[in-house]
């Protein structure tokens, strides 16, 4: 959940840290710190608090001058938020920052501790690593890590410096996400590509357990086993200002305004002859005929995604879809064989409880397609098939458009699937992929129509303790995606319902002047949904409805509606997303929130 980078080349290293450090903030920002050698000499600055503290405290101590360190941005998860756990951790010779979660490190502390190596100045698992690194260091730096490596058990990436091996930085990961970016007499380590991208768009992809020297412009890549390694050099397909806000005072809101864009990107690839055709993703109408059954696997707002897709496949293709999130499904023992397709959702493609899934499915021998934004993921590599979303750099903690092209995902293999066996004619698989075409101009239609009416409906929340959302069949599902996206960036409870549940006990939360935010977009059950409307409005509810364009509702029984295009009833949700990401924006700013990095959260959840 933190953020790594590390430097060595010409430039001032502390600049670099810091630049690339800005870029990572959404993994983490609650510390902040870098180790650079200075004059052969590791010295480390670090701070509690946000990159801009550290940047202060430097400001006033006086910052690292030299070209090769490692820089740090932490989400605790060892220890409170404070400089004496910021990272880097050191122990007598060895500095190190780290992402991830050492799972033994309290044995290796009391095998430490019970070695003489008693002074542990922090609470955190990193410096225990450190200091084992410390303990096992006999000069030959790779030889040591090979060791520490063979010892310690989790997820994690390390960025290492030996003060006795200066101008050097040592890298490693396992699980946890690292690249090694390749400039011009420079090289760079980064837990993510938008780190790095104002250096260079080139990188490696750093393995499970393999280990990078980084030194003289230069990098060197070996197995565990001490195996010099030759790697391919990638090259990133999106610019610096793909990563920048573009003038938008948020990412959130430049991400919910490129949605049109990344849907458009996502899916024109993937359509032939007005068909769906991901055939370059390793589907075929041969193997999707095959499957017995289907279980979407996710988090958060892509496990959202996921519950969408249950529904139109199920109703398309008539195939049983099981949604389960990611934590729970890997400890319940599922019943899944050859026969069946395990989906896996995430926009890192790194997410540590996804990953443990995808381990456990390939025992099972059942088929495993992952939907994923980052290309070369762990994720992304591991799984038998691959559909990328094409979202580019997602930012903010909330996401946006990862889950809206998500959803376009769903859509194209439901239909696929649908016609492949034979659920629903050509005729019908073109309509319906024409529709989805459409959508992205509808996005864009909407966005531009309702920004204005959600910016001042959100007024009406920003002083509410609690809240609902409620809706029935896809209207339900979507309302989940609701009430996360408004709690995680408000900090208001928000839970969403199923609205025929309402009278089997949640109905009693009811108080005068409390928001229900009702989702009422299929026709079909428009009227059962406007029934749990009128019952919410009785009990002294303010009650807030989105809606299509022409649906029959009055002010008496909506204080406040929201009008969306119509279209398709089963395409509704990607467009009736759009007032529920602009509804909890808008409140989080006018709460005076910090939208791109809500507390206690980060963007890429790579610990369990």
């Amino acid at each position: 959940m933190c953020g790594i980078v590390g430097y060595v080349g010409p430039r001032d290293c502390s600049d670099v840290l810091i630049e690339a450090l800005t870029k990572l903030e959404y993994r983490g920002y609650d510390s902040a710190g870098i180790a650079v050698f200075e004059n052969g000499r590791i010295k480390v600055a670090k701070s509690k608090g946000r990159l801009t503290d550290l940047v202060e405290k430097m400001n006033k101590e006086g910052k690292p001058k030299g070209h090769a360190g490692i820089g740090h941005t932490r989400w605790a998860t060892h220890g409170e938020p404070s400089d004496v756990n910021s990272h880097p951790h050191s122990g007598r010779r060895v500095t190190i920052v780290h992402n991830g979660i050492i799972e033994n490190y309290k044995e290796i502390k009391q095998f430490l501790i019970d070695n003489d190596r008693t002074e542990f100045l922090s609470d955190t698992d990193t410096e225990v690593v450190a200091q084992l690194l410390d303990f096992y260091y006999d000069g030959d730096p790779v030889r040591c890590i090979r060791r520490v490596l063979h010892e310690i058990r989790g997820s994690f990436a390390l960025g290492i410096v030996f003060a006795d091996r200066p101008e050097t930085v040592y890298a490693v990961r396992c699980e946890s996400p690292l690249i090694v970016g390749q400039g011009k007499g420079e090289v760079f380590i980064a837990s993510d590509v938008p780190a790095i991208i104002k250096y260079t768009k080139d990188y490696y992809l750093l393995d499970h357990k393999e280990i990078a020297v980084l030194r003289n412009g230069t990098v060197q890549f070996c197995s565990l086993h001490g195996r010099i390694i030759e790697k391919e050099l990638l090259t990133a397909d999106w610019d610096e200002d793909s990563a920048e806000k573009g003038g938008y005072p948020h990412f959130m809101i430049k991400e919910i305004h490129e949605q049109p864009t990344a849907v458009k990107t996502t899916i024109t690839p993937r359509i032939e002859n007005g068909l769906p055709d991901l055939s370059e993703c390793g589907i075929t109408p041969e193997t999707l005929r095959g499957f017995k059954n289907i279980f979407i696997v996710a988090c958060g707002t892509a496990m959202h995604a996921g519950m969408v897709g249950k529904y139109v496949i199920e109703k398309l293709a008539r195939v049983s879809v099981t949604v389960d999130i990611a934590s729970e499904f890997r400890y319940r023992d599922p019943l899944i064989d050859e026969n069946d397709l395990v989906i896996i959702i995430s926009q890192s493609g790194e997410t540590a409880d996804s990953k443990a899934v995808l381990s456990l499915v390939k025992q099972r021998n059942a088929k495993t397609l992952a939907v994923v934004n980052v290309k070369g993921s762990s994720i992304a590599r591991e799984a038998d098939m691959v559909i990328y979303t094409h979202a580019g750099p997602e930012i903010a903690v909330a996401s946006t458009k990862a889950y809206m092209v998500q959803l376009s995902v769903m859509y194209l293999l439901a239909f696929e699937m649908a016609f492949a066996k034979g659920r629903i004619s050509e005729e019908e698989c073109r309509r319906l992929t024409l529709e989805l075409v459409r959508v992205p101009d509808i996005i864009d239609q909407t966005i531009k129509r309702i920004e204005n009416v959600c910016r001042y409906v959100s007024t009406k929340l920003i002083t509410a303790d609690s809240l609902l959302y409620i809706g029935r069949g896809l209207d339900y599902a979507l309302s989940m995606e609701g009430s996360l996206k408004l709690k995680e960036i408000s900090y208001i409870h928000s839970e969403s319902y199923a609205a025929g549940e309402l009278k089997h006990g949640t109905i009693s939360l009811i108080t005068e002047g409390m928001p229900v935010i009702a989702v009422a977009t299929q026709n079909s059950l428009f009227e059962k949904t406007l029934s749990n409307i009128k019952e919410v409005k009785a009990r002294g509810a303010m009650t807030i409805v989105i809606c299509d364009q022409k649906a029959d509702i009055d002010f008496d029984v909506a204080n406040y509606i929201v009008r969306i295009p119509r279209i398709s009833e089963m395409l509704m949700p990607m467009i009736a997303t759009v007032p529920m990401q602009l509804l909890a924006y808008y409140t989080s700013v006018n709460k005076g929130n910090d939208v791109d990095k809500p507390r206690n959260l980060a963007k890429s959840v790579t610990v369990e």
